[in-house]
């Protein structure tokens, strides 16, 4: 076989940048032939290892998602002999690779060329199963389709390496234990199940577009993982309007990133931000998505309709022709599917925008005694700039002062402090 051969200082570059690619649809293949995700790990991480020994030598083969296939699947054969347990799965693994009677090299290409099959879109349903808690189904997806390593995720979560690979130790036995099957759900199974991909997919954009904790105040890396997630699920799910609805969600967040950050890696408000400074190709993406997702006829998920509201500030130039009414509606339509206290407070500031901050005020304060916002900083942070605005300073002071106790990123606390300084005596408290 024909091979490039890259300089010894660029092959574990060349290598990772492979694996990256490969690796979920490399596990999703040996998993549907395995009928476990563990092991299907273990033989790509094994297939991985023979390529860090071979490929300096031999050079990176023309089509190196085969290659890592068919020395898994060849680890595969061996193993499951050795084991004397699985007869049937070992039969079935080599007529697969005897076909044609190339058993020593079976040709894969056909499973390695199409990057969007169906045994990813199994592993995905597979990773991000209801049975697995939430930091089970985001630690498992980022490392089986994401490529990321557990050093990675545990920086990018601020935990420990420990922590994450118990996580995911404990993901792969759960799914074991409870004989989860690696398929597609029925299609009176696929909204509640589709809905745990989704959820899964968005809190890791969240935590990388707004850190809880730390010093950033963003991980590019979780998000970069999380709009590739999406992107791959709206390829395998065509059909699915709030898979375009989350993927347009995040393509339109996701452009304003650059101009989040202020120049000392200060957190810059949206209302403040140089919109120049957005990446207007990842506006035209979303703005795109949006579009498939609400062209389905189907009622508007909570996903589109958030992608509707980061829409009305996409299509503003400035900040001043945001249409806040459309805002407030959007949130009212948000508010009946989601009964979600965190969606009534961002609708409060939304009122606020179009209405006035009394009106605001009088919403926020109803959400004062709700359990889930009781450790939220966003509530008095919110409370405390509609309570400015009503030239009730002491009052608004305080609530500052609760948000930046409540706040674990060090970034956000920053501009609640300063709006504590705003409201001190000496600047007309």
């Amino acid at each position: 076989m024909p091979t490039i051969r890259p300089s010894s200082s660029n092959v574990n570059r060349t290598i990772e940048a492979v694996w990256r690619i490969e690796s979920a649809r490399l596990i999703a293949g040996l998993a549907r032939l395995v009928r476990d995700i563990g092991l299907a790990e273990d033989l790509a991480q094994e297939a991985l290892v023979a390529a860090l020994e071979q490929w300096p030598e031999s050079g990176v083969p023309d089509k190196p998602g085969a290659w890592l296939m068919g020395t898994a699947k060849h680890r595969a054969i061996d193993r499951l002999r050795r084991a004397d347990v699985h007869e049937r799965k070992t039969q079935e693994l080599a007529r697969e690779a005897e076909i044609g009677g190339q058993a020593e090299n079976p040709d894969l290409d056909a499973e390695i060329d199409d990057p969007f099959d169906d045994d990813l879109l199994r592993l995905i349903f597979t990773t991000c199963h209801p049975v697995l808690s939430t930091d089970a189904r985001v630690a498992l997806t980022l490392r089986l389709l994401g490529g990321l390593t557990t050093k990675e995720i545990a920086r990018s979560y601020l935990v420990s390496e420990s922590t994450v690979a118990q996580r995911i130790v404990r993901a792969k036995r759960t799914l074991s234990a409870a004989r989860v099957p690696f398929e597609v759900p029925e299609r009176d199974e696929l909204p509640d199940r589709l809905a745990s991909v989704l959820e899964a997919i968005y809190l890791i954009f969240n935590e990388g577009y707004a850190a809880t904790a730390g010093d950033d105040l963003i991980r590019p890396e979780l998000i970069e993982e999380s709009l590739r997630l999406g992107r791959i699920l709206a390829e395998l799910l065509p059909s699915e309007p709030e898979v375009h609805g989350l993927v347009a969600l995040m393509e339109l967040q996701a452009s304003r990133s650059r101009a989040r950050i202020g120049p000392s890696g200060e957190q810059v408000l949206l209302l403040d931000q140089d919109r120049s400074r957005w990446d207007w190709v990842l506006v035209s993406r979303g703005l795109a998505a949006l579009e498939r997702a609400q062209s389905t006829r189907r009622a508007l998920g909570p996903y589109t309709l958030q992608a509707a509201i980061a829409a009305c500030h996409a299509r503003a130039r400035v900040a001043d022709d945001t249409d806040w009414e459309r805002i407030v509606a959007l949130y009212d339509a948000l508010a009946q599917l989601t009964r979600s206290p965190v969606v009534e407070l961002n609708r409060a500031v939304a009122v606020g925008m179009a209405y006035g901050p009394e009106a605001a005020l009088e919403l926020v304060d109803k959400l004062r005694s709700e359990p889930a916002l009781s450790d939220y900083h966003l509530l008095p942070a919110v409370r405390g700039d509609l309570l400015e605005k009503l030239g009730r300073i002491d009052q608004a002071r305080a609530e500052f002062e609760r948000a930046a106790a409540l706040a674990q990123n060090s970034r956000e606390r920053a501009v609640l402090l300063d709006r504590i300084a705003e409201c001190s005596p000496r600047n007309g408290g």
